[in-house]
C-alpha cells in the first residue's frame, strides 16, 4: 500500500469517526431535549450555549442521583393535601397570606419529599430533573411572590401565583386531580 493510499485511509476512518461522534453528540442532545423539555430550553437560553445547557443539565441529573427522593406517606399525602385546600379556601379573605402560606407550604412538601432546601435557582434546578413539566410554574410563582412582597402586584397576579404554585405542588403531592383555579374551577375554564 502506498503512501497515498495510506493518506486516503486515514482520511477516511477520520471522518468516519468525526461523523460519529456528531451523530452521537446530536442524540444525547435529543435525548436531553425530550428528557428535560421546556427547561432545556430554559438552561440553552439562561447559559447561552448547548453545550452548557447539556453539561448543566447532566451535573443536575448527577446531583440529584444522590439525593434520598421519597414519595409520601399516605397520612403526609393527606395532611398536605388538606392544609392546600384550607390555603386556598383564605385567598378570598387574605391574597397576599395566602401567597406566602403557599410559598412555605411548597417548600416544606419539598423538603419531606427529600429535597434540598439551599437556594430558590438550585430548588428549582433540582426539581427540574424530576419535574421538568412544572418548574416554570415554580419559577414563575416564585417571581410573582418577590413581587408581591414588594407591594407590586394586585389580587389577580397573586392568583396566578397561586395556580402556579399549585402546578408544583400537585405534582410533588403525586396527585392525578385536575388543576383548578382559586374558584375551584378546572383550569382554562371561563
Amino acid at each position: 500500500m502506498d503512501q497515498n493510499m495510506m493518506l486516503i485511509l486515514l482520511m477516511i476512518v477520520a471522518l468516519v469517526a468525526i461523523a460519529a461522534v456528531l451523530h452521537w453528540r446530536r442524540h444525547e442532545s435529543q435525548v436531553l431535549e425530550k428528557r428535560f423539555g421546556p427547561e432545556y430550553g430554559h438552561a440553552v437560553e439562561t447559559l447561552g450555549s448547548r453545550t452548557k445547557a447539556e453539561a448543566e443539565l447532566r451535573a443536575r441529573e448527577k446531583r440529584v442521583e444522590q439525593l434520598d427522593i421519597v414519595p409520601l406517606a399516605p397520612a403526609d399525602a393527606s395532611r398536605f393535601a388538606q392544609s392546600w385546600k384550607a390555603l386556598q379556601a383564605r385567598f378570598v379573605d387574605n391574597p397576599r397570606g395566602a401567597l406566602a402560606e403557599a410559598d412555605q407550604l411548597v417548600r416544606e412538601l419539598m423538603g419531606k419529599r427529600g429535597y434540598p432546601m439551599g437556594d430558590f435557582e438550585r430548588r428549582a434546578a433540582d426539581i427540574s430533573v424530576h419535574h421538568p413539566q412544572v418548574v416554570e410554574h415554580y419559577r414563575a410563582a416564585h417571581d410573582i411572590a418577590d413581587r408581591d412582597r414588594r407591594g407590586e402586584v394586585d389580587t389577580e397576579g397573586q392568583r396566578q401565583a397561586l395556580i402556579h404554585y399549585r402546578a408544583l405542588f400537585e405534582q410533588l403531592l403525586e396527585t392525578a386531580a385536575p388543576a383548578e383555579d382559586t374558584r375551584g374551577r378546572p383550569l382554562g375554564a371561563a
